[in-house]
């Protein structure tokens, strides 16, 4: 061991001379002279922090796992928005307008799916047609109805429902094309069979119902479900939203 300790340093002091030597280093010319170690701090095993370069330091050597910033987990990517026509039939009508405000009525016999236009989590259902006629607008209009706020941040309303599937309920999540409901004519229906259908942003989320309604026009949205298309209302219900600060 002491031979091997001997060899260390004068291998030590080859390298240095090689890449330029310190102050006071021989010339290439010297006669190699061995100098036995006088104490602990003349050994190299004894010396990384001297003979180490900035790269060999501690720091810059531990291992990967000590920096958890250079791996990020698999939840932080974005989930994948699929959309699909609200109405599981295929004898579907609807119009490109709607009295009053921007929505639409999907004409269609009773009793036929009403399902999730995408995926997210229920906001508020309503179990009771407490519709009065005669009345001025209000909740109740729509009867039994379920409110959606979908993941990609637009909530997506259905009403005038003969039927709220059974564990559908505020907080519930649900998949595109979940069966919500059994479409109907409660509510303020003028006794037609179909679905009022409406899009818009969560604002005050449950409660806002003049925005809950239906803020934009629908339609363009729909005929592109229908035929499998994935046209996005987000753009044109941000742009409602910042020009309108929620009020309907």
């Amino acid at each position: 061991m002491r031979f091997l300790r001997t060899l260390s340093g004068l291998t030590l002091t080859a390298l240095l001379a090689g890449c330029g030597g310190a102050a006071g280093a021989g010339s290439p010319a010297t006669t190699p002279h061995f100098v036995e170690p006088t104490g602990p701090s003349a050994s190299a095993e004894n010396k990384p922090a001297e003979s180490a370069s900035p790269e060999s330091t501690p720091e810059a050597s531990k291992p990967a796992e000590s920096k958890p910033a250079e791996s990020k987990p698999a939840e932080s990517k974005p989930a994948e928005v699929k959309y699909v026509f609200p109405v599981d039939a295929s004898n579907v009508d609807f119009h490109t307008t709607h009295s009053k405000y921007p929505a639409t009525d999907l004409f269609v016999d009773c009793g036929e799916r009403f399902v999730a236009t995408t995926s997210g989590v229920v906001l508020e259902i309503s179990l009771e047609d407490e519709y009065v006629k005669g009345k001025p607008d209000g909740p109740n209009n729509g009867g039994l109805s379920v409110s959606l706020l979908g993941d990609d941040g637009v909530r997506y309303y259905g009403s005038h429902l003969s039927k709220v599937q059974s564990g559908i309920e505020a907080g519930v999540r649900v998949k595109a094309g979940q069966l919500l409901g059994k479409t109907g004519k409660t509510g303020n229906a003028n006794n037609v069979c179909h679905v009022h259908y409406g899009i818009s942003p969560p604002c005050a989320e449950t409660g806002d119902w003049k925005v809950r309604r239906g803020v934009i026009w629908p339609a363009t949205f729909l005929k592109s479900w229908r035929k499998g298309g994935q046209k996005s209302p987000v753009a044109t219900v941000e742009a409602w939203e910042k020009k309108n600060d929620c009020k309907a």
